[in-house]
């Protein structure tokens, strides 16, 4: 998606530790009109696929679940990452290695909020080892709905995850593909 690659250009940061810093329109700060349109991008995509609901993993991919969620015309849900007082006893849980805060999570959703009728899209912000999308995976086969994809915002290339679910035969639709942060110089795969 090209206003997507042309804001990591303009906006994004390369911090040690190959973090893609997007926080100015993404995932502190972010860009409503950019967000809407990933969001009506992700709903082109998927336009055939009959999806009844949209997952994502707290927090930061939440806007733009929500955005494709709105474009779809379905729920958006997000699994939680930490238990709280009104989170429901019945919920599928799966772990999660976050790559950004160095800590597994236990991640959650309510059962009450997907099932085995659900063709559930995962939306999330970015895709660098695949742990939350592993995880968001975990959950669905465990609710017994059927997974019709994952479309992400940015996803690593170099790191390999978006490339080892593909060759397993899940879809996944990425909207920038980063291949190398190499000398803090963003270069995007051809695609």
């Amino acid at each position: 998606m090209k206003a997507l690659e042309e804001k990591i250009m303009a906006e994004g940061t390369v911090l040690p530790g190959n973090v893609l810093k997007v926080g100015s329109f993404l995932n502190q700060q972010m860009d409503s009109d950019l967000i809407m349109e990933i969001g009506r991008e992700i709903a082109r995509l998927y336009a055939g696929e009959k999806i009844t609901r949209v997952l994502t993993v707290e927090s930061s991919g939440i806007a733009i679940a929500v955005a494709a969620g709105i474009a779809l015309h379905v729920p958006s849900v997000f699994a939680k990452k930490h238990k709280s007082a009104n989170m429901p006893k019945e919920v599928f849980t799966a772990p999660v290695y976050s790559y950004t805060h160095k800590e597994t999570y236990e991640i959650a959703v309510a059962k009450e909020y997907i099932g085995r009728e659900d063709n559930v899209l995962i939306v999330d912000d970015f895709l660098a080892n695949g742990n939350a999308v592993r995880g968001l995976m975990r959950i669905i086969e465990k609710a017994g709905a059927r997974l019709a994809g994952c479309a992400i915002a940015i996803e690593k290339g170099f790191q390999g995850a978006g490339d080892e679910l593909r060759a397993q035969g899940i879809r996944v639709d990425s909207l920038a593909i980063v291949q190398s942060m190499e000398g803090g110089r963003v270069e995007f795969r051809a695609q």
